[in-house]
């Protein structure tokens, strides 16, 4: 599992590129081919598109994304606030004098308390399917969830064309979408990045376990095995080796063009993908995120963070970035990072 040490989601606080905030969905729910969702296992917000494919800057960060409608779509299932992005970079470290630009729903990521509170479309089919994932998430984790009654950041369960979500708590009324054809498996997978998890698969290390078989790809989705390395993301995991029963781990098919394994094991041999719930590994990393009492997480000394879109060195219990001329202080001020 991803470590979010990825922790908090990366936020961008001076938007060149701003666009209308998070509105409803108000597209009706169709209906996936079972197999799309149950046999390859691996979410996808537009099963039956493909969009264009850009770069953005999301939390100062460059990655590819798809476009669909305005919509920005990573690594398949992963919604982008596109009213929080650039195509170009921005400063994310500001003068002790500064006066930094406010934007629309900027949050450090965490969902605050261990609590995530939710609503449900009324025309979501299959309501089960959420409140049995819930339930999952309750009996394994400290999370709470609780039906949202009038709080401003929320989880939004509701139809769309396949299964997707937003990473982190991004502020406002945020969707997970749901499919018929989406499974509660799916379900705890999307709630997963809600809550602040991203893809097992794509984490720094990942050539020391799985090869990606580009050849057997289909041709525009290739974005989606993009690595957080990529993306100038820290590599540092819960987990000491790449996870192959998180639940956020990709179909060893997943974007097979024709079907033949885009993702296997070093040794060549594939592997069984799970949607049934949580790893162990999954529950170590949010146990992490999410402290059973509520409080912040621990910083380890020594060790590199991404929050609020810097990646940091942790060092004497004080953070430092690093710039062509070495390492230099910051700190952290109201979900902002300035020069000390």
């Amino acid at each position: 599992m991803k470590k979010s040490k990825f922790l908090l989601l990366p936020v961008l606080a001076i938007l060149a590129c701003s666009k209308d905030p998070i509105v409803e969905n108000e597209e009706s729910e169709t209906q996936l081919k079972p197999e799309e969702i149950t046999e390859q296992l691996t979410e996808v917000a537009y099963p039956d598109e493909l969009g264009p494919v850009s770069e953005i800057y999301y939390g100062g960060q460059l990655m590819p994304v798809e476009e669909h409608n305005g919509n920005y779509i990573y690594q398949g299932d992963i919604m982008i606030p596109a009213n929080q992005t650039s195509k170009s970079p921005q400063s994310l470290i500001l003068d002790q004098d500064a006066t930094p630009q406010r934007s629309t729903g900027r949050t450090s990521g965490m969902w605050p308390d261990n609590t995530v509170y939710y609503a449900i479309d009324n025309n979501l089919s299959d309501k089960n399917r959420v409140y049995d994932a819930i339930d999952h998430w309750e009996s394994n984790t400290s999370l709470k969830f609780v039906q949202r009654s009038g709080q401003s950041n929320y989880i939004y369960f509701t139809p769309g064309s396949g299964c997707s979500s937003y990473v982190g708590m991004i502020g406002g009324r945020q969707n997970i979408t749901l499919a018929s054809a989406c499974t509660t498996g799916n379900t705890i997978h999307e709630i997963g990045h809600a809550v602040g998890l991203w893809h097992e698969q794509s984490r720094v290390d990942r050539n020391n376990y799985i090869n990606v078989n580009f050849d057997n790809v289909r041709s525009g989705t290739e974005h989606n095995f993009h690595t957080y390395e990529t993306s100038g993301f820290d590599g540092d995991e819960y987990t000491t080796s790449l996870d192959f029963g998180s639940i956020m781990m990709y179909s060893a098919y997943s974007f097979s063009k024709n079907g033949e394994p885009t993702i296997t094991r070093n040794n060549g041999s594939t592997y069984q993908v799970q949607r049934s719930g949580l790893s162990s590994g999954d529950i170590k990393g949010i146990e992490a995120m999410y402290p059973g009492d509520g409080g912040a997480p621990s910083y380890t000394n020594g060790e590199y963070y991404t929050i609020s879109g810097v990646t940091v060195l942790r060092a004497n219990d004080l953070w430092y970035f690093w710039t062509k001329y070495g390492f230099k202080r910051v700190e952290l001020k109201n979900d902002r990072w300035y020069w000390v």
